[in-house]
């Protein structure tokens, strides 16, 4: 097998992605979190949107949503998604596809107190996804829970995280020519072991 070294350094593909994420928090100048999450509806037709990756785990990458959106709703309905994060300043992305399972227990309830008084009043007064019949009636809603619960707003059961455990992951480094470094972990099960390939570009 070949040796992978610099920025591929390592055999546990979550150290990795660790490290190109505090990478890119230097350079990028905007969100350097963001990623394309892609599920699929009931039909199979395929949806994406861009949403803040929170915490790269041991296992997993976890981010936070009303569980009434439509990523929700499709992220549990087939029990699976994928994201890419592509960063343009490193000319660096990673590609993952995994298994999905809801983190709305002690860990959703410190990351939702942890944030502003504003966002955690948006986060309540949003119906997400459902059609507003106008951006005033939503300001009404926030300021009526602001004037409600003050600093005092916590975590409401329709929100929460999102933990995708991958079974695959690829990370992809641009080359000169088009001849870009592209390395695969893969794996079956969770309990697997890790297949690392490299693959062309």
């Amino acid at each position: 097998m070949e040796k992978r070294t610099e920025i591929f350094a390592g055999n546990n593909p979550f150290i990795i992605a660790r490290r190109w994420l505090g990478e890119a928090e230097k350079v990028e100048l905007n969100d350097p979190n963001a990623m394309a999450l892609s599920t699929v509806d009931g039909d199979g037709m395929p949806n994406v949107r861009v949403v803040l990756l929170k915490s790269v785990e041991d296992d997993a990458f976890v981010f936070y949503t009303n569980y009434g959106s439509k990523k929700a709703e499709e992220a549990f309905g087939a029990g699976k998604a994928a994201f890419v994060i592509h960063w343009k300043s490193l000319r660096r992305q990673i590609r993952c596809r995994g298994i999905v399972e809801r983190e709305d227990g002690p860990v959703a309830d410190e990351y939702f107190s942890s944030r502003s008084i504003l966002s955690r009043v948006g986060a309540v007064a949003s119906q997400q996804s459902q059609i507003l019949q106008s951006r005033n009636f939503l300001m009404d809603r926030v300021a009526t829970l602001e004037a409600k619960y003050g600093e005092n707003i916590t975590r409401p059961e329709f929100w929460g995280g999102i933990r995708i455990r991958p079974v695959e992951l690829e990370f992809w480094a641009d080359g000169e020519a088009r001849l870009h470094d592209r390395f695969r972990w893969a794996r079956d099960t969770q309990e697997a072991e890790w297949t690392v390939d490299r693959l062309y570009p």
